[in-house]
């Protein structure tokens, strides 16, 4: 009875495709893992385990997810599943931030595009306007972050604005009016006139911004420099539009100046008013305030140190203008700043309290009062004369913003003979993040947290000392920024957050500290949520034997900042997620969060325990695209994660994550893409091969490792060494380095060389030949290990693959841990003997890719040469068949050196290969080239498959 011979040979076999179809698939496995209740499986399978909380920063809920969401929540992910798979309890809460401007703002607009006034409306209902716009985007995002493969509590996330959250809020804001460090002061704060309130450090970017820029003349009125009298003190400024709130000028003690007359200014507008006249500038200075203002030539009149122009008295430039009407009588005096430098300008700073930092605090330290002259909305008072009613902001129909009084302020300075130049320059200038308008600098009775009162800038520090940051220089910037931070501003004059819940007595100015009134506002909210505050009597919270008529009640609310900073107290504590721990393991977010969320968390934990809330701070950077560029519409280089994944898959951006170094910015694009697309393609037809192979493989077939051979051996050192290296990147969170040696192992180590070899005992040894079985007991554990290695990182693709070689009803890759990988495997000796074996074969398939390309052959196995080796590399291939493992039909090995004519490689010293056929006839099985082939039982074949095919 003649054999069927090809139905011998035994091909892979497997249902796991070789097109993923991961749009179409991954769906599938999520609703699987719902339907199984995976995510409630973990943490049942967590009890017990020491936890590892990643506290989740919470996202902004009015938009669609952007490609920088997609980076942030499955690097989150990535780092909960490796966790997980380590043996921990990594219970992973999703969260959301709800308050603030950004949905405040949307809901205003519908409200001028109806043409109707937000301020007439009832502050209730404005707020539950805003809420349910937050919660139709909380349900929008929690689709779009699990189609991503987040795994989390999705049934059950957390929101700043839930009653129990409110309250908490408050009750954080309570202790720190108990302590005494929250006061009401009047300080300058960063304003935008355009959302009508004031702004942290947090809420604040610096863009490029054009100015206009004037030289304004002072007189001078009395000095006991009694030659100064009459003379103008020069000051420049970038922000004519503060001169009206001008109290002072400021002189750096030790800069040099000169009293100088300019001359010959150009006529083509007539006679200038600084013709001859003297005026006074820092003499570092005078030839660049010559070029500003043009004038030909100077004579200098006098020398003077700073130190000297103590004393002396100003008047307002515009005391005289026509329309002034008394609005300038005041005097304007000389002060020492320490800030005053010879960088740029006149040496000389003009000096309006209500409008900068140093500003205030020079004018405080003189007793100089700070002037209102810049209501909410960037109109001046109506009692700010000449200038009443204009605004000092604008957006033109170009849609950059402007100072519209900037042109009046100069004409009114001409108008009183007072303006030396003007121009414009462009610098970097703080812009809210939100609205992207410029800020300016105001001074407004705000609510803060001081800094010193109790020592928060102190405890921050030292907790900023006793965490861990990733990567390092992530210290050095928080703790910069906290070193050098003001006081924390946290009122916002905006209706839609959780207000300042406080009470000022009106008879002493002071806030109402009281912790039994704080409890019963803390009850209010968790039982009515933060609306108490507007819908209550003040009796409510007072209690008896307070009248609510001694009392201000604040209707301010908080910083957002300061809501999201409290995440950590209503999430981590408490009985809501038992199945987490305070502190938080870690914090991961972008490294804008140095001065966001680490901060403010930071802050309001140390200030309310005394300790950050978190052991760990993880920082990536930001996404570009291909070409380093920051994305834009206008561009057309968005890369928008629902793109992605709905043609290419969630596995594909997952391992753009993995595949980055996020410690800096990332690039993403379509070529990038590709490219990742390549890498998981060989990583899923390693998965493919793996699977094919071990089609009917049991554990009867399983041998144990000292009854394998030397290569299955070197693979299983290999897993060691992996093993290793996935530990370091779990314990670094940092992982491009070794997804690549992982990346590497499938398509070198494995597909190139391990299975290229294997790959003719898999298909053609007897079942039951040892060379067979060690080969598959290696694929089966080869398997296994990859399966969980990638079940964090592409997380779709390792559970098809696992329930392809393990089919179960509710079974789960993600309720594995990593292989426990034996100590014993590892053999560095043997690893640096395969090492030179392998540069030997790298000889071999050298020569017969030359046969190849000359035709003089086609396939390696009609190749039997001739491999000459000398030295330490002809001790290391002695035992080993070379033609199994350089995959010909035979090979001469001959230790010596090589003739002249033999092939070689450059860097591989001592090895030379001599081509030349094998004799024989091609098995019409294994397809080797044989002598033997034609003198069997079974024509066509050689002896080993002879073997084979009788059993």
């Amino acid at each position: 009875m003649s054999v069927d011979i090809k139905a011998t040979v035994f091909l892979p076999k497997t249902d796991f495709p070789m097109k993923a179809g991961l749009p179409e698939l991954e769906p599938k496995l999520l609703a699987r893992w719902e339907r199984i209740g995976l995510f409630a499986r973990q943490r049942d399978a967590g009890q017990g385990k020491p936890k590892f909380t990643l506290h989740d920063g919470p996202p902004y809920a009015n938009g669609h997810l952007h490609i920088g969401h997609a980076l942030n929540k499955i690097l989150k992910d990535v780092i909960n599943r490796t966790q997980s798979m380590l043996g921990k309890d990594a219970h992973y809460v999703p969260g959301w931030d709800c308050h603030g401007l950004p949905i405040e703002w949307k809901i205003e607009e519908k409200y001028r595009e109806a043409g109707q006034d937000k301020d007439q409306v009832p502050v209730v209902q404005f707020r539950e306007e805003c809420r349910q716009f937050a919660r139709q985007w909380i349900d929008i995002q929690r689709e779009e972050f699990k189609r991503l493969g987040v795994g989390g509590d999705w049934n059950h996330p957390y929101t700043t604005m839930t009653n129990r959250a409110e309250a908490t809020i408050a009750r954080e804001l309570g202790k720190v009016l108990l302590d005494g460090s929250l006061y009401k002061g009047a300080k300058p704060v960063m304003w935008s006139v355009v959302e009508k309130t004031a702004l942290a450090e947090a809420e604040v970017e610096y863009h490029d911004h054009t100015s206009t820029t004037i030289w304004v003349g002072f007189p001078v009125e009395t000095s006991p420099r009694t030659e100064l009298v009459g003379a103008k003190v020069v000051i420049w400024t970038t922000t004519p539009w503060t001169m009206p709130g001008n109290r002072a000028v400021a002189y750096g003690a030790d800069i040099d100046y000169v009293l100088v007359k300019p001359q010959g200014f150009a006529a083509d507008a007539g006679p200038h008013a600084f013709e001859g006249v003297r005026m006074l500038v820092a003499q570092p200075l005078l030839e660049q305030v010559q070029k500003d203002a043009g004038f030909a030539s100077y004579e200098i009149l006098g020398s003077y140190k700073g130190a000297d122009l103590a004393g002396t008295i100003c008047r307002h430039p515009l005391r005289n203008h026509p329309q002034a009407a008394g609005g300038y009588d005041f005097t304007v005096p000389l002060l020492e700043g320490d800030f005053v430098t010879t960088d740029t300008g006149t040496g000389f700073v003009h000096i309006a309290p209500g409008h900068g930092e140093d500003d205030f605090h020079l004018g405080r330290a003189n007793n100089i009062a700070v002037p209102d002259t810049v209501q909410p909305d960037g109109t001046y008072y109506p009692s700010v004369a000449i200038f009443a009613g204009q605004a000092v902001l604008a957006q033109g129909k170009n849609g950059k913003y402007y100072s519209p009084v900037a042109k009046p302020v100069i004409e009114a300075m001409k108008a009183c003979g007072a303006l030396l130049a003007s121009g414009k320059v462009e610098h970097s200038y703080p812009h809210s993040w939100r609205s992207k308008a410029p800020l300016i600098f105001r001074t407004t009775p705000q609510w803060f947290v001081s800094m010193e009162t109790t020592s928060l800038r102190a405890k921050a520090l030292a907790a900023i000392d006793d965490t861990r940051f990733v990567p390092a220089q992530g210290r050095n910037r928080i703790g910069s920024m906290i070193e050098s931070r003001p006081d924390w501003c946290l009122s916002r004059q905006r209706a839609w957050g959780v207000p300042i819940t406080v009470f000022v007595d009106k008879r002493t100015g002071q806030p109402l500290r009281d912790g039994a009134v704080m409890d019963r506002i803390v009850a209010a909210f968790e039982t009515d949520g933060s609306d108490a505050w507007y819908t209550s009597k003040p009796e409510r919270f007072l209690g008896e034997g307070r009248d609510p008529a001694d009392y201000e009640q604040v209707f301010d609310i908080l910083d957002v900042w300061f809501d999201s900073g409290c995440t950590h107290a209503f999430v981590l504590e408490g009985d809501e997620w038992p199945g987490l721990a305070w502190p938080a393991s870690l914090y991961l977010e972008g490294s804008d969060q140095h001065r966001g969320w680490f901060h403010s968390s930071l802050l309001e934990s140390c200030a309310t325990r005394g300790r950050a809330p978190y052991d760990s701070v993880l920082t990536h950077g930001f996404v570009l695209d291909e070409d380093g560029r920051k994305m834009s519409k206008s561009l057309g280089n968005v890369v928008s994660p629902q793109d992605v994944v709905g043609t290419q898959g969630a596995d594909i951006l997952r391992l753009w994550v993995v595949g980055s170094d996020y410690s800096d910015d990332l690039r993403i694009g379509p070529e990038i893409l590709k490219t990742q697309v390549d890498i998981y393609r060989r990583l899923r037809n390693t998965l493919r091969y793996l699977l094919g192979a071990l089609d009917g493989f049991t554990d009867a077939e399983k041998l144990a490792p000292d009854q394998m051979p030397e290569l299955e051996r070197w693979v299983l050192h290999r897993l060691t060494e992996l093993d290793a290296g996935l530990k370091v990147a779990c314990d670094d969170f940092t992982f491009h380095g070794w997804f690549t040696e992982l990346h590497n192992f499938c398509a070198v180590d494995l597909s190139a060389f391990y299975f290229d070899i294997r790959k003719d005992a898999l298909y053609c040894d007897r079942p039951d030949s040892l060379r067979r079985r060690a080969a598959r007991t290696v694929f089966d554990i080869v398997l296994d290990s990859l399966c969980k290695w990638l079940a964090p990182f592409a997380c779709f693709t390792a559970e098809e693959a696992w329930l392809a070689r393990h089919p179960s009803e509710d079974g789960s890759v993600h309720l594995e841990t990593f292989p426990d990988i034996p100590a014993g495997w590892a053999d560095p000796d043997l690893a640096a003997k395969w090492e030179k074996i392998r540069l030997v074969r790298r000889v071999v398939t050298g020569a017969l890719e030359v046969e190849r390309a000359a035709k003089r052959i086609g396939s390696s196995l009609q190749a039997n040469p001739v491999l000459y080796v000398e030295g330490a590399l002809a001790a290391a291939i002695e035992g080993q068949d070379m033609a199994e493992l350089a995959i010909t039909s035979g090979m001469l090995v001959v230790e010596g050196e090589a003739p002249a004519e033999a092939f070689r490689l450059p860097d591989i010293d001592g090895v030379g290969v001599v081509s030349r056929p094998s004799d024989g006839d091609k098995c019409q099985r294994c397809w080797k080239v044989l002598p033997e082939v034609g003198h069997q039982a079974h024509a066509g074949i050689c002896a080993r498959c002879a073997e084979a095919v009788a059993g």
